[in-house]
């Protein structure tokens, strides 16, 4: 394998080599997908956002008071974005004087540059602390720290992102970064009617497609290559039996992609596939048992009105 001068580099190379071809998509995220993933977040099918918000907004004084600790807690947030739910609970802590800070953790350093500011508009008294880079960098980093109680949120169905494999050993991650008395706050989209799901990746007006095709964009520009995007057919998937959907890149016609700074030359033939997502979906049962493998216990549960999503609190 090449030398590469970036994990984005190696990453988009192996992908590209493999069989079936895939690209990561925590790639999704540079300044301009976080634009596009802003617009996601206010789509009418995109149902994930408006339920965990009601979530938060809801039960924002019983996770404070269960946040809460004598010698005053650490909220830390593994893939911030914009801080839109997140802002309901930390205006709340903060007009209710409780003693905690905010340290959001993003890979996307356009992401934390807009949340410090717009803090920093919104609740200037705020005390924040912005990290920036790989989420177990940090928090092996963080898991030294012993003075005060850590609350560590992954909001958005985040997770769901991983195959149940990989989510293990996330969550298994994150438990390493713990110490008795911390606490996991985190989403799971659970399973629902097929066509919600399907609708929620696979909207009309073209913005998940944007999202998706953003990350060819973003390898034409950063590493000199020369995708044709419209020759790239966008398709989402869903097995209900499951609970995974699945986000595609299909190439319209046979076609050859030159990557000049990896020095990589790709064919695709017509209508073959680049996988690109992977969002999986959950009921109670499944995360139970990704607790148990993980040696997490959930001790609380969070669900809106309509039963779309739910927030589990974990301890170790």
């Amino acid at each position: 394998m090449p030398t590469f001068s970036s994990i984005f580099e190696k990453d988009v190379y192996k992908g590209l080599t493999a069989y079936p071809k895939n690209l990561s998509s925590k790639y999704f995220y540079d300044e301009k997908g976080d634009k596009i993933f802003q617009q996601i977040m206010n789509m009418p099918t995109y149902y994930l956002t408006n339920a965990e918000y009601e979530i938060i907004e809801t039960y924002r004084k019983e996770l404070a008071n269960l946040f809460d600790d004598e010698n005053g807690f650490d909220i830390i947030e593994l893939g911030a974005g914009d801080g839109k739910k997140t802002k309901v609970l930390l205006r709340y802590l903060e007009q209710n004087k409780y003693n905690f800070t905010y340290q959001p953790i993003d890979i996307s350093k356009y992401a934390l540059r807009n949340l410090k500011e717009s803090l920093g508009s919104e609740l200037p008294n705020l005390k924040v602390i912005p990290q920036e880079g790989m989420y177990f960098e940090i928090l092996n980093r963080l898991s030294e720290y012993k003075k005060r109680k850590k609350v560590i949120l992954v909001l958005g169905s985040n997770i769901g992102n991983l195959v149940h494999e990989k989510a293990i050993d996330f969550l298994q991650n994150i438990k390493s970064s713990m110490n008795e008395g911390d606490l996991l706050f985190m989403g799971f989209d659970q399973k629902k009617h097929p066509q919600k799901i399907i609708n929620a990746y696979s909207d009309e007006e073209g913005i998940t497609e944007a999202f998706n095709k953003n990350l060819l964009t973003r390898i034409n520009n950063e590493l000199d290559a020369d995708f044709n995007i419209d020759k790239f057919l966008h398709w989402e998937t869903y097995d209900p039996e499951t609970g995974t959907a699945k986000s595609f890149l299909v190439a319209t016609e046979d076609q050859n992609v030159n990557i000049k700074k990896i020095n990589l030359e790709v064919s695709f033939n017509a209508w073959e596939t680049l996988h690109t997502e992977v969002s999986q979906k959950y009921d109670d049962q499944i995360v139970k048992w990704l607790a148990t493998k993980a040696n997490l216990k959930v001790i609380s549960q969070f669900k809106d009105s309509k039963c779309l999503f739910k927030d589990y609190l974990f301890s170790i």
